[in-house]
C-alpha cells in the first residue's frame, strides 16, 4: 500500500554527536514523534522514513514503541545527498504525498495549515530560525524560481515541508542519470518549479547544533499558549511569566505534576487568608500565573486530554471558592455582607459554568462564537489579579468594596454573555 508521507532521515548528524536528528527529545518527545502525531492528527497514516545502515536499528526500536506505521528504507549512501534519499521512496509512493526533514520541529498550527497546502510550503515571516543560515526561495508566479541558501534577493524561507505528488520522480531519475546519485533535494526542487504555499509566522524551526535544540524547545513551549479563553492579565502578564517558567521545567516536569502543585499552592493561598491578607492575595495571584504553567506544558508536550482540562477547571473552582469563602470568613461580621460575598463566589463560578455549559450544549466554543467576549471584564485571572490589588493594603472596608465589585462585575459578565450567546444561536443561518 502507498505510504502518505516520507521523512527522510538519512544524515549523520555529525554536529548532534552522531546521534540521529530524529530521535533527539525536546519537550519530552522524539522530533519524528512529534511530527508524525501530528500529521496522523491531519489524516496522514502511512509512513516511509528513508535512512542509513547505522540507524535503521534505532528507527526500528523508535517504530515498534510507539506503534506507527512505517517502512524503512535503507540509503546506502547517504553521503550522496537528501535528493538522492527522495528517489530511493520511488517505488513505494503514489499520487499526492507529504514530506518532511526528520531535523525539523514543527507547531501543532504550522501542521494543520501546511497538510491543506500543495507544493513547496515557505514562510515569508519566520520567527525560529537564524534566516542566515536557512535556505531560501525565490517565487515567480507562484512558483520556485530559485531557492538556496546564498540568495540575495528572496521571497521566503523553505520550511523543510512540501507536499508533493509522484511526478517529482520524474525529475529524480533524470538528476540519478546525470550526476551519478549525488544531488541535493534543493536542486530537485528548482528543476521541477514546484508551487509555492505560503504558510506565515507560525511555529517551525529545524535542528542542526545543541543551541537549535534549546531554540526548538523555546518555540514549542510560546506556541503552546492556548488561542482564546485568557483575558487581559493573562496576555499581558501571566503569560509572560509562565511561558518561561514552562520552558525551564518542560523536560522535568509533566503537567499533571504541575497541576497537583499549583492546586495545592492555591488552596496554601487560601489557607493563608486567616493569617495574612498581603500575603494572602500575593501568592493567590501567584497560583494564577502558575495556573497557565501545566496547560503549557501539555501542549508541549503533546501530553493534552479532555480529562486533564476537566479536573484542571474543577480544581480552579475548588481554590476559587475556598479563597473568597475563608476570606469572607475571617473579614466580614455583618449578615448583609455575606450576602454580597455569595453572590460574588457564585458569580465567580458561574463566568466559566456560563460558557463550558454552552459548550457542553451546543458543542461549539462560546469565545470563536462571539470573539467580543474575550474582551469583557471578569475572567478568573482578572478578578484574581484585582483580588491581590484589594489585599495589599487591607480593611474592613476594602475588602467589602472587593466583594461588592466582584459581584456586579462576575454577574454582569454572566447575564451579558447569555444575552450575547443567546443572540448569535437565534441568528438565522445563511445560505
Amino acid at each position: 500500500m502507498p505510504v502518505d508521507a516520507v521523512i527522510l532521515a538519512a544524515g549523520l548528524g555529525r554536529r548532534m554527536g552522531g546521534k540521529p536528528k530524529g530521535l533527539l527529545r525536546i519537550a519530552g518527545r522524539e522530533i519524528l514523534y512529534r511530527t508524525m502525531t501530528l500529521l496522523q492528527k491531519n489524516g496522514i497514516e502511512r509512513f516511509l522514513i528513508v535512512t542509513n545502515r547505522q540507524y535503521a536499528p534505532l528507527y526500528r526500536e523508535f517504530v515498534e514503541k510507539h506503534g506507527f506505521k512505517v517502512k524503512l528504507v535503507i540509503n546506502p549512501e547517504p553521503e550522496k545527498g537528501n535528493g538522492h534519499s527522495l528517489h530511493l521512496a520511488k517505488e513505494h509512493v503514489s499520487g499526492r504525498f507529504v514530506l518532511v526533514m526528520s531535523d525539523h520541529v514543527y507547531s501543532e498550527a504550522f501542521i494543520e495549515r501546511a497538510v491543506g497546502g500543495m507544493g513547496l510550503i515557505a514562510d515569508r515571516k519566520p520567527r525560529w530560525i537564524d534566516v542566515g543560515e536557512a535556505t531560501k526561495v525565490r517565487v515567480l508566479e507562484g512558483r520556485v524560481e530559485e531557492i538556496g541558501k546564498g540568495l540575495k534577493n528572496w521571497d521566503a524561507v523553505d520550511t523543510g515541508f512540501f507536499v508533493l505528488d509522484d511526478g517529482i520522480f520524474k525529475i529524480t531519475e533524470a538528476l540519478e542519470a546525470e550526476k551519478s546519485g549525488e544531488y541535493s533535494l534543493s536542486e530537485v526542487i528548482k528543476r521541477a518549479g514546484i508551487k509555492v504555499t505560503f504558510v506565515d509566522g507560525l511555529g517551525w524551526t529545524d535542528v542542526d547544533t545543541p543551541e537549535e535544540l534549546n531554540r526548538a524547545r523555546k518555540m514549542l513551549v510560546f506556541t503552546a499558549v492556548k488561542g482564546t479563553g485568557d483575558g487581559f492579565v493573562s496576555r499581558y502578564l501571566n503569560r509572560k511569566i509562565s511561558t518561561r517558567i514552562s520552558y525551564l521545567i518542560v523536560e522535568r516536569v509533566t503537567p499533571n505534576q504541575m497541576t497537583v502543585f499549583t492546586f495545592a499552592f492555591g488552596m496554601l493561598s487560601a489557607l493563608l487568608t486567616l493569617f495574612s491578607l498581603p500575603v494572602a492575595g500575593i501568592l493567590y495571584q501567584i497560583s494564577s500565573i502558575l495556573d497557565g504553567v501545566d496547560g503549557e506544558l501539555a501542549r508541549a508536550q503533546l501530553r493534552t486530554s479532555k480529562l486533564g482540562g476537566y479536573i484542571d477547571s474543577l480544581l480552579d473552582r475548588y481554590v476559587d471558592g475556598s479563597f473568597l469563602a475563608l476570606l469572607a470568613y475571617s473579614t466580614l461580621r455583618e449578615p448583609i455582607w455575606y450576602l454580597v460575598a455569595l453572590l460574588a463566589l457564585l458569580g465567580s463560578v458561574m463566568v466559566s459554568y456560563s460558557t463550558e455549559r454552552f459548550r457542553g450544549a451546543f458543542c461549539r466554543d462560546a469565545y470563536l462564537e462571539v470573539p467580543s467576549l474575550r474582551k469583557l471584564p471578569g475572567k478568573r485571572d482578572e478578578r484574581i489579579f484585582m483580588t491581590m490589588l484589594f489585599l495589599l493594603y487591607p480593611s474592613t472596608p476594602s475588602v467589602k468594596a472587593l466583594f461588592a465589585l466582584l459581584a456586579i462585575l462576575t454577574n454582569f459578565r454572566v447575564g451579558f454573555t447569555v444575552y450575547l450567546l443567546a443572540k448569535k444561536i437565534s441568528q438565522p443561518k445563511t445560505i
